[in-house]
């Protein structure tokens, strides 16, 4: 079954900067949350999925755990390079049958694993949230974390207010990849994951893509947009440098703390 997107991590050095970054994006910013394993994170909603803006606050709380091992401290050997986007989940409706696929196929780094805290909703009610994951992992993608995400309270969370061909097709359970002369696309139920070389993204987008000496990276974000002015009104008053190519605003990696991030027309 095609697993589509629930959200992405772009990790940072200072969690309230990265905040600021997205508020001054013209997004709303959730509350702080804080993780068991030593990480904190804020996020920030679109319809079905998200970001997840995160750092490691705590790194004395990482242990053996699977979500320390897996999550955290992957995270923290992360941001001792560099800042951006660290990690990828795809949606799950059953995580421990993701798990046993991704065994099957070789790609595996964990079983299920299920985790709880409280959240707080827009008007400072707390809930009760709580997520299964089961992780992936690519040998030739070793900076770019992989894991499946089922929700287990969805209600109380949603709130309105390069990976090798084989590798990616067993990841998102889609098999049908599409490719032309500018990479290779997975069509999710929910958003596009797009593989592209360094020479295609900047001549898509205008900036120099991340170095992958070390293997394929997470490199941007595109989110569509409806009303192009409204976008530039909220970029100016936040002091936000972008740029224009090719009918996309473009905010660097400079600028976005090492994530590029990509406002299209819709």
């Amino acid at each position: 079954m095609p697993r589509g997107l629930d959200h992405i991590v772009h990790a940072v050095r200072d969690l309230e900067a990265g905040a600021d970054l997205y508020r001054r994006l013209g997004f709303t910013v959730g509350a702080r949350n804080r993780h068991p394993w030593g990480t904190h994170n804020h996020v920030i909603q679109l319809p079905g999925f998200f970001v997840e803006l995160l750092t490691v606050v705590e790194p004395e709380k990482l242990g053996s755990d699977g979500f320390s091992i897996n999550f955290g401290r992957f995270n923290q050997s992360f941001l001792a390079r560099r800042e951006g986007l660290s990690f990828l989940l795809l949606e799950s409706t059953d995580a421990a049958s993701d798990a046993l696929s991704f065994q099957a196929a070789g790609i595996a780094a964990s079983e299920a694993l299920r985790f709880e805290r409280k959240g707080t909703r827009p008007d400072g009610t707390k809930v009760r949230v709580g997520f299964s994951v089961a992780f992936a992992r690519d040998r030739h993608a070793p900076e770019i974390g992989f894991g499946v995400c089922q929700h287990r309270f969805p209600e109380n969370f949603w709130n309105a207010v390069f990976q090798r061909h084989i590798f990616l097709s067993a990841f998102t359970g889609e098999r049908e990849l599409h490719a032309t002369s500018s990479g290779i696309t997975a069509s999710t139920p929910r958003g596009d994951i797009k593989v592209m070389d360094a020479a295609a993204f900047a001549n898509h987008f205008g900036v120099a893509a991340p170095d992958i000496s070390g293997g394929a990276r997470l490199a941007a974000l595109r989110f569509h947009v409806r009303d192009r002015g409204a976008l530039l009104a909220a970029l100016a008053p936040g002091g936000i440098t972008y740029t224009s190519h090719m009918n996309a605003i473009v905010v660097g990696a400079e600028a976005a703390m090492g994530a590029t991030l990509i406002f299209e027309p819709a």
